[in-house]
């Protein structure tokens, strides 16, 4: 039996809307989860919000509502982003939930059990907007002067009591963890900023606040709420269950991936396994940084008003043609720059130019020269194994190595060549030609490319589930034949010998145009 796969996002901060990036992590991680399905893999997937912390309480106090009535308007933003997108959660998970306390707390409590915390004094510099402490040495200047995060967000001085955890303990454990584990953090470049940070010297880091109460309350001392990441990374237990001995958590945890931002990767790099050493839990086996996704080459903000709405990029031009177009364009673990444009250019040239085009072409001519019927073979040339092997190839080999790198801009280029070899391989054998001149080679011609299309299909699913399951559906392959192994088995002589038959073909991938005149 295939090995278990727990995968997660960061959750994320409702104190906006949903913007690009939180569609191109979840998007990322959705196409991750359904690979390790079409594997044979039990997958557990969990997204959703972080709620608590500074800035939501000061946020809904300029509102002039609750803190939870802010949390549960904007998480149900991020929820309805999720659904929208086709990505398929086993749990959306809410940091204000009951259970989660009672996670939190029982992280904490086992934590302090092994001497790991302590109550002191905290004094120094915390940016609300990163829900984050930093050391003087890591500051730096706006024009005026003005201290900033190295995020380049503002800084405050803070001077309150609070519990400190003994982060400085964990200092060797941790860079023993990176020598023996050098792909715990990926890409190489992340890795490399984790462990100089840790190098550099670490000290015992604040995880209380006792300022505002919009957080998890810290046992046996209620006027302190937990250091919102302390909580908010303890989500990735509670969603299976942890403190109590569920059948999720034996069977899932440790995570096998974490996929988050490159801007919070010290949170989940350098503190998070410190968390759990100190709890005694074992550690998740990868944690991996996306870049960020610029607008035009500029990241977005309000102040620029160049903001997208995801929910907006997928009504316009199809949550499948979204899907494709931010993994194909970007190499996953650095920043992309996108536009309209190049969603426009790359969706046409590639999806309905060179796939829909082929299949269109392919179940036309079944439809009208094979009745309908998926036609029968009648002995194989060399062109048509050589098709045979480059899609095999690509879909049992290819394909699944890049998905296991997270290398989806590889996966889809390999699956791009694969699809211009089929083109190659229509205009050369012209079956519309042979319909006049060898009928039996034509049938054999359209067989060929009735099996490569489903593989091909099938190995785009992960990326595209909605339209690749459409097509699937009109060509008649069985749910069961949907992954790598069933596609790749001896189905089509089953089809092609039943009563199925082809109804006329509508194009799966239709054009997409701008209106007239539009730049955005």
């Amino acid at each position: 039996m295939a090995e278990p796969y727990y995968i997660t996002t960061a959750i994320n901060y409702p104190n906006g809307k949903p913007h690009i990036g939180h569609a191109y992590e979840a998007i990322a991680a959705d196409t991750e989860a359904r690979f390790q399905r079409l594997r044979g893999r039990k997958v557990r997937f969990q997204t959703g919000t972080d709620e608590h912390g500074l800035k939501m309480a000061q946020k809904a106090r300029e509102l002039g509502i609750t803190p939870r009535e802010l949390s549960d308007e904007m998480s149900s933003h991020f929820r309805i982003l999720a659904d929208r997108l086709n990505i398929s959660y086993d749990r959306f998970f809410r940091t204000t939930e009951d259970e989660h306390h009672r996670a939190s707390q029982a992280l904490w409590l086992s934590m302090e059990k092994n001497g790991d915390l302590y109550l002191d004094r905290y004094e120094g510099w915390y940016s609300v907007r990163d829900e984050a402490y930093y050391d003087e040495s890591e500051l730096v200047a706006d024009a005026d002067g003005e201290k900033l995060s190295p995020q380049g967000t503002p800084v405050e001085w803070t001077v309150e009591e609070s519990w400190f955890f003994r982060l400085s303990k964990y200092q060797e454990p941790l860079l023993q963890l990176y020598r023996d584990n050098p792909e715990f953090v990926r890409p190489a470049s992340r890795m490399n900023e984790v462990r100089s940070f840790v190098e550099g010297g670490l000290r015992d880091l604040s995880v209380s606040r006792t300022s505002f109460d919009w957080g998890v309350r810290v046992p046996g001392a209620d006027d302190h709420v937990m250091y919102v990441w302390v909580d908010a990374l303890t989500n990735y237990l509670t969603g299976l269950g942890y403190p109590d001995e569920t059948e999720n958590f034996a069977t899932f945890w440790p995570a096998d991936l974490h996929l988050i931002g490159k801007d919070i990767v010290r949170f989940h790099a350098v503190y998070w396994p410190a968390f759990l050493m100190s709890a005694g839990l074992p550690l998740p086996k990868e944690i991996f940084a996306h870049g960020f996704i610029l607008n035009r080459g500029q990241k977005e903000s309000k102040s620029l008003g160049n903001v997208t709405d995801p929910l907006d990029l997928a009504e316009r031009f199809g949550v499948d043609h979204l899907r494709y177009f931010l993994l194909r364009e970007f190499t996953f673990g650095q920043d992309g720059s996108y536009s309209v444009e190049a969603i426009v250019n790359r969706s046409n040239s590639e999806l309905a130019n060179s796939f829909g085009n082929l299949a269109q072409r392919t179940l036309s001519q079944v439809f009208k020269n094979c009745d309908g019927s998926p036609p029968q073979i009648f002995g194989h040339t060399d062109a048509d194994n050589a098709l045979f092997e480059h899609v095999d190839r690509v879909i049992a080999q290819e394909m699944p190595a890049s998905y296991d790198k997270l290398a989806f801009a590889q996966a889809l280029e390999a699956w791009m060549g694969a699809v211009y070899a089929c083109n190659a391989y229509i205009d050369e054998q012209a079956p519309w030609a042979l319909r006049k001149t060898d009928f039996e080679r034509m049938k054999t011609v359209l067989a060929t490319l009735y099996i490569v299309i489903a593989q091909l299909t099938v190995a785009v699913r992960p990326v595209m589930p909605d339209t690749a399951d459409k097509l699937l559906d009109s060509m008649g392959i069985a749910p069961e034949l949907r992954d790598f192994e069933g596609i790749r088995s001896h189905w089509y002589s089953p089809l092609a010998e039943s009563d199925f038959r082809l109804d006329k073909p509508e194009g799966m991938f239709p054009r997409i145009e701008l209106p007239e005149g539009e730049e955005a």
